[in-house]
């Protein structure tokens, strides 16, 4: 497990026409109770919230989490990053993650999900990307979307039709995932873009969260927590209380200042919009 970052209240970015947006962040992770590692990662600082969760056993999981989250980190030098570098960095954390599985049998590989603070002219601008079955989700007026589409087995049985959503956690292939980092391939995230605006707060955690604990029960742990550490905590304990059957991690970003509103805008993959 590879920890980036500390919980951090009101850091602020001024942009060139003198608006002013301000972030409050914390991240939280626990091994959970039925695993001997934890192999989640995550970084949590401006311009970077993201989780990984690794895959592969024993510490091979954790060495490919850790690339991800560390090459991201060396990455993102300003108080911006793009979708070039967070590419660039992604291919570089799957070249350590193929000299890391050199005698696996099985391989070794890593989701990774998460919010990266970009602009648009002046305007500050969260992309969320996802590769893998961890998520983000968004708490915006009071409303918990996700934004983030699984790319796993059940999540294709869902779009198709052939399994209800509400029976998706506890489907048999619930931990089948169709696209990670490693294993040969080459990342390839899908990505959304939420305007950063006062009042948005960001959830971005592994699937040992929202196999543990419900939408419903997300949406009233982020509103009865106002401070992003409690929030975090909260969640993350939930999870362990619920059964803790895989490593938990939450990261929540709030945040505050004045900039101007704006709907999500789902870039990649086309036509898809955030979940509720």
């Amino acid at each position: 497990m590879t920890q980036i970052g500390r919980p951090t209240t009101a850091h602020t970015i001024t942009l060139g026409d003198g608006s002013v947006v301000t972030l409050d962040w914390a991240g939280v992770t626990d091994v959970g109770l039925r695993r001997a590692h934890n192999e989640d990662s995550f970084v949590a600082r401006s311009p970077l919230f993201v989780v990984a969760d690794g895959m592969g056993g024993h510490s091979a999981g954790d060495v490919a989490s850790d690339a991800v989250v560390t090459r991201l980190d060396e990455a993102a030098t300003g108080e911006f990053f793009d979708t070039d570098g967070l590419e660039e960095a992604l291919r570089a954390a799957t070249d350590d993650i193929e000299v890391a599985a050199v005698g696996t049998e099985l391989g070794v590989g890593t989701t990774v999900t998460g919010a990266i603070l970009t602009k648009d002219g002046e305007t500050p601008y969260f992309t969320i990307f996802n590769v893998g079955d961890s998520r983000v989700y968004m708490l915006d007026s009071g409303v918990l979307r996700q934004v983030t589409v699984d790319h796993s087995v059940v999540q294709e049985m869902v779009q198709a039709g052939m399994l209800h959503p509400d029976d998706a956690e506890s489907h048999p292939d619930s931990n089948v995932i169709t696209k990670a980092i490693g294993f040969g391939a080459d990342p390839s995230p899908d990505y959304w873009r939420v305007p950063a605006r006062p009042g948005l707060r960001l959830l971005v955690c592994s699937d040992g969260l929202t196999k543990e604990v419900n939408a419903r029960a997300i949406a009233t742990l982020l509103g009865a927590n106002p401070g992003t550490q409690a929030a975090a905590t909260a969640l993350v304990t939930a999870a362990v209380a619920a059964g803790g059957r895989d490593n938990v991690t939450a990261v929540v970003v709030d945040v505050r200042g004045e900039v101007e509103h704006g709907d999500v805008e789902a870039t990649v993959p086309t036509g898809q919009t955030p979940r509720e």
